[in-house]
Parts: C-alpha cells; structure tokens; sequence
C-alpha cells in the first residue's frame, strides 16, 4: 500500500495539472465543435497517456456546430445609442427592431405580470437575496419566448463592462427559438435608467453561422479490470469568447492531477476508475449525455465531477441528494482535517446530472469563491486568475474520494422517480419544465 505522506507529497510538487492547464488556457477558444476543443482534447489524451491511464480513446459524436460573427444592441428613444452585445450560443441570426422592456431580476411572476408580445425583454444574471433559489439563465430565457418576447438581452450583474456568454439550448438540442445576446452590467442599467424615463425604442442584431460538427469525450482507465466502475470526469470546453482558464481547465487540471494521485498507488485501487474528458458541456452537457445514454450503467458505482473544482482554496461537495456520497466526503475531510462545505441539493446543469437524473451516485466539486460564477462565460475567464494551489489539494481529495467510492460497498442506486421527488421538494421542476429540461 503506498504510504500517503510519500503520494501527497509528490501531489504537492506536481506540475501535471499546471501543464494542462496552461496548455488548454494557450489555445483559448474551446467551444464545442471547434478546432480548438478538438486541440484541448488531444492534450487531455496526451497528458492521460504521460500519466499512465489505460486504453485513453476518444469517443466521438456530431453536434450541432455554431459560431458567432457580429451581435449588437442599439436605441433609438429616448437616446440614440450603440451598445457592445455578443451573443449567447444558440442564437439563432436575427434582425429585432422593437420596444426593449427591463424586467429587473426576471423573477417568474416580472414575466407573468408584463406585456412583452413581441418585444426586446431584458434580464438580469442574478436574483434577489429575499428569492428562494437561483435561476439559470435559460429558465430566463423560456420565460421571455413563452411570454412572447422576440429578443432576450441577458445582463451580467458583474461589474467590469464584461457581457456574459451561456448556451441556449441543452442536450442535443442546441438552437434556441428567438435571438439572445449578453451584455454588460453597466449596459443593462443604462438601459434600466432609460426605461425609468419612458419607452425604449431598439434594435437587436445577431448574426451567427450553424452548421454540422463533431464533438468529442476521452476516456481511459486505472486500476484492475473490473466490471464496476467509479468515473471521474471534467469537461474540457470552454467559451469561445476566453481562455477558459477558470472554467473548466481548472477542473481538467484537477482530473488530471487526480490521474496521477491514483497512478501513484494504482496497486491499491479495489475497482477500476474510469476517467472521462467530456466534450461540449458548455452546450448543453452534450458529451455526458451521449455517454450516460450509450453506457450500461448498472456497474457504474458513482461519479465525480470536478466541474468548479480547482478555481480556489476551499472545495464545495454537492452531493446530489445520496447521504451516503456524504459519509465518504465527510470520512475523507475528516482523515486530513481539511475544511469542505458538504451540500445535499443537486445541480442540474454540469455533467453529474446525466447519470444523477438516472439514479447514479454522483457529486460535484466546486469551488468556494464568493463571487458565483465570478469571472466565468466572460472575457476575464483568464490564467492569471488561476490557483495552482487549489489544483493540487483539490486533486489530492478528490483522488481520495474516488479511491473511497472504489473500495467501499456500493452506494445504492435511486430510482429515477425518486430524484423526481427530490427536485419537485427543491421547487425544481416546474422552472426545468419551463426551460425544456425536465427528464421524467
């Protein structure tokens, strides 16, 4: 059994998870069908190969390719104005000359209460303290169309003149119906001061290209050749608009960091782990969609997601609603005395939710930073704000997770029905329902 001081330690002086990430930082636009996540996924397969993964291959699978060209916002009442506006993947092109109507929050009943036939509706990215949960910007988005809107602008609520990106659309089903653009905070309000002085007269313009495309996830393997199974997965994608440095080559840089912890003591893993670069995240979780659907998910003990993981010192455990998931975090900070914030609720927008929504054990591991999404899906998404620190001590504990995962008995499977429950407990259906994403 290998002594845990001696692995730790070569944890703490390891560059594998610097490497990769510097590399996939380097290429910048990493966007889901693109040359460059086809680059950032070459490097993934040759830093598992560096490493020691088994059988590291790729499995390939077409999507729907989109990329942007020009996007603007302008006004012509009360003041003529011009405005910095990119748009969000899976926009469909369009041209919208109408009245632009500022929603604030964009809480559900702003939309129920507001006349937005065929109107230009702006939203923003965040949600008040008093509201009981957050709200993803495609649940905002569904909103708007089915009230009718003809454009959405989504405004960052991050200060910096720093528009947002996010996709539209999800699973295989990457358009949306009415064009979007992001913009910045100090664009909303200025928008917001205008419509406090009367009707807003504008213009949305989106001009994008659609095509076919080819996506991508690499898998290898480690330990003996079992048929049950734990994954351990991040998404190498990222927004075309920046680096992607915090999201999620961070989050590569931890699996890749974890690849080599269990490399390490590979003799000692009770189970094989399977490790997984899932492709095209950013649009929709499509790559851990095809692979939960195209796998046999019987032998499949749990997974990890080190989706946020990575970003900053203290680690975030979502733990999907399986206590059991809990006990082994909570037996893994406790053996290292190391502080994680445990979180029984689910997330159902990163790559954990294909396999959670069919009863698998998973959890995902994020980072504790305080500011949200913080600079993710802007510009500012850049290796300057990375925390080689964090990549190392959140890759010792998540090795230490997944070799616990390995080892103790299985956790139970739920059934599909029950996750079901849980997020009709969690007021989560009726806002997946509105967004189309609802599995059940």
């Amino acid at each position: 059994m290998a002594n845990r001081t001696d692995w730790i330690g070569r944890s703490y002086t390891s560059d594998i998870g610097w490497g990769i990430l510097y590399q996939l930082a380097e290429i910048g636009n990493r966007l889901g069908g693109s040359d460059g996540e086809r680059q950032g996924h070459a490097c993934l397969s040759q830093a598992f190969e560096e490493i020691g993964v088994h059988d590291v291959h790729e499995q390939t699978f077409e999507l729907t390719k989109w990329e942007r060209k020009d996007s603007s916002v302008s006004t012509s009442a009360p003041s003529d104005n011009n405005f910095e506006a990119i748009a969000l993947p899976g926009s469909p092109a369009g041209e919208i000359s109408e009245e632009i109507v500022h929603l604030g929050y964009g809480l559900p009943e702003d939309f129920e209460e507001a006349d937005l036939e065929g109107k230009i509706v702006v939203a923003r990215s965040d949600v008040p303290k008093h509201h009981d949960r957050w709200m993803h910007r495609r649940e905002k988005y569904f909103h708007a169309y089915n009230a009718g809107a003809a454009a959405f602008i989504y405004q960052n609520h991050v200060e910096g003149c720093l528009p947002p990106t996010g996709s539209l659309g999800g699973g295989e089903d990457v358009m949306g119906p009415i064009p979007a653009v992001g913009v910045s905070k100090e664009v909303g309000e200025r928008l917001h001061l205008y419509a406090s002085e009367g009707t807003i007269e504008g213009n949305v313009t989106v001009d994008v290209d659609v095509g076919n495309g080819e996506s991508r996830n690499v898998v290898g393997t480690l330990g003996p050749d079992t048929e049950e199974t734990v994954l351990v997965g991040a998404h190498v994608d990222g927004h075309d608009i920046s680096e992607g440095a915090l999201d999620n080559a961070s989050g590569v840089a931890v699996l890749c960091e974890v690849a080599r912890a269990l490399a390490d003591r590979e003799g000692d893993l009770e189970r094989k782990v399977t490790l997984i670069g899932f492709g095209a995240e950013e649009f929709g979780l499509v790559g851990s969609m095809k692979y939960a659907k195209n796998t046999d998910l019987e032998n499949v003990l749990g997974i990890v997601n080190c989706d946020g993981a990575g970003r900053a010192r203290d680690l975030i455990a979502k733990t999907c609603g399986f206590p059991k998931m809990q006990e082994v975090i909570t037996d893994v900070i406790d053996s290292l005395r190391h502080p994680v914030r445990i979180v029984s609720g689910v997330n159902t927008h990163s790559d954990h939710w294909p396999f959670v929504q069919r009863g698998i054990p998973g959890v995902q591991l994020q980072s504790e930073t305080g500011q949200g999404r913080g600079f993710g899906h802007t510009y500012a998404d850049t290796l300057d704000k990375t925390d080689v620190r964090a990549i190392r001590e959140h890759g010792i504990l998540a090795s230490l997770i997944v070799e616990q995962l390995a080892a103790n008995e299985p956790i139970d499977h739920r059934t599909p029905e029950s996750i079901a429950d849980e997020l009709r407990e969690e007021g989560l259906e009726e806002p997946m329902r509105v967004a189309g994403d609802w599995p059940y």
